[in-house]
């Protein structure tokens, strides 16, 4: 598809590639199952097996994405060697058979919380091998000049099954127990497994394969050690994912422990915050490369709205911060992950993901038992107010490290809502603002 074409197409405009469409069919109904399982693994944690123990759902949580940090770099290895569709009907038929074995251990009352650490972990391993190959095949899927929307997709995808996905598990919780919502995620599996099937192989762009997998983990590093526009991005993301986007577990405790509410609640709050994150995905979609006054306004803003979503007084309120805080964390993302792909050359581009994906989800064993000591130490409002003040941090550190090493000029407007303005050195010459004066 050329990029005239794209323009017109708009914010769809990658579902004009049949294999892209089949696929995202397929990834929807699996992210409302993934959300659905969610949702019932922290209550089964929280309110059944243990007695409210925030320490015990961030371990958990800690769990899920404990492997990644280590496989990762071997799992972009393997993307860069082997077709990655292959990889991921492997990898997708292993979360479905962790799944259901979760379901039966519920559904028999067998389970243990040990149970509940053990498979975590098992997910995590697997997790680390699909996501850098899912990131990576993206590109294979779709031209370059549809690479961006193509990732607001799959952002608005996950994000859409986000809206649905809690507020049904909270419902299915209330009414029947968390053994249905598991049982639904089990199943949904089969929906990626089917799209991948139904491709066309002939119609995908494989980028060129790796032959010989020996010193590949080095060579991937030694790449990103030579790209600094790459590394500061990571570390961005590194921050954002270790200590801001923890809402597995603050939400859960900001529900039941602050607000003093139920599984009903607790679910909505996810689907509530699906609406801004939802529409960043198609706002996301529509813009055809990543920006940098993008990135760096995103997590300022998310900075910003976690610092007064920790002091909302009440329900209502935090439900409804939990809007735009959606808006700027998926912003972030969605710049970060299509700047990264775009900037790293093919045939790295699998151990650039995967490197990128140990980065922002390998944080979490880090951040999340952290967030949890901190909420039984200091109480639930300090789970956020911790991530706020990290990102807050990382948003000065990196502003003023563009400003030295890359000629960018950042000005915040007063006035609401607060505007923040980021131009590169060619951009105020071609305004013609001075660079003293800025």
């Amino acid at each position: 598809m050329s990029e005239a074409v794209a323009r017109r197409s708009g914010t769809f405009a990658s579902f004009g590639v049949p294999n892209y469409r089949i696929f995202f069919s397929g990834a929807t109904v699996s992210n409302v199952g993934t959300w659905m399982y969610r949702v019932a693994q922290d209550w089964l944690v929280l309110t059944i097996l243990t007695d409210h123990s925030s320490s015990a759902l961030g371990v958990v949580t800690g769990l899920q994405f404990l492997p990644i940090p280590f496989l990762a770099p071997y799992a972009g290895s393997i993307a860069d060697r082997f077709p990655k569709r292959k990889i991921l009907l492997t990898s997708q038929a292993a979360l479905a058979l962790n799944a259901l074995v979760m379901f039966l251990l519920v559904v028999t009352g067998w389970v243990e919380l040990w149970h509940v650490f053990v498979l975590a972990f098992l997910t995590g391993v697997v997790t680390a091998f699909d996501n850098p190959t899912r990131q990576a095949f993206v590109s294979e899927m779709v031209p370059r000049e549809l690479v961006s929307n193509a990732v607001g997709l799959n952002s608005a995808s996950f994000n859409s099954a986000r809206l649905l996905g809690p507020g049904l598990a909270g419902l299915i919780i209330a009414w029947w127990g968390v053994a249905p919502a598991m049982f639904f995620n089990a199943v949904s599996f089969g929906a990626v497994i089917a799209s991948l099937l139904m491709m066309r192989p002939e119609q995908l762009s494989p980028a060129p394969m790796r032959k010989n997998g020996k010193g590949a983990v080095r060579e991937g590093l030694r790449y990103v050690g030579r790209r600094p526009d790459i590394m500061v991005i990571l570390l961005m993301v590194f921050m954002l994912g270790t200590f801001g986007m923890n809402f597995q577990i603050t939400n859960a405790l900001m529900a039941t422990k602050v607000y003093g509410k139920g599984p009903g609640e607790y679910g909505l709050l996810g689907s509530i915050m699906a609406v801004g994150t939802l529409a960043a995905a198609l706002i996301a979609a529509r813009r055809e490369r990543p920006r940098l006054r993008v990135l760096l306004s995103a997590l300022g803003g998310f900075a910003l709205c976690t610092a007064l979503l920790g002091a909302a007084p009440n329900y209502t309120t935090f439900a409804l911060l939990l809007v735009p805080t959606g808006l700027c964390a998926l912003t972030m993302m969605t710049c970060a992950n299509a700047s990264v792909q775009l900037a790293s050359d093919p045939e790295v581009r699998g151990r650039v993901m995967a490197l990128y994906m140990a980065i922002f989800m390998g944080g979490t064993p880090l951040g999340a038992p952290l967030i949890g000591w901190v909420g039984d130490f200091f109480g639930p409002r300090w789970t956020i107010w911790a991530g706020s003040l990290a990102c807050g941090l990382t948003f000065l550190g990196v502003a003023v490290w563009f400003m030295v090493h890359r000629g960018v000029r950042v000005r915040l407007r007063a006035g609401w809502p607060p505007r923040l303005r980021v131009w590169t050195v060619d951009e105020v010459r071609a305004a013609h603002i001075t660079v003293e004066g800025d």
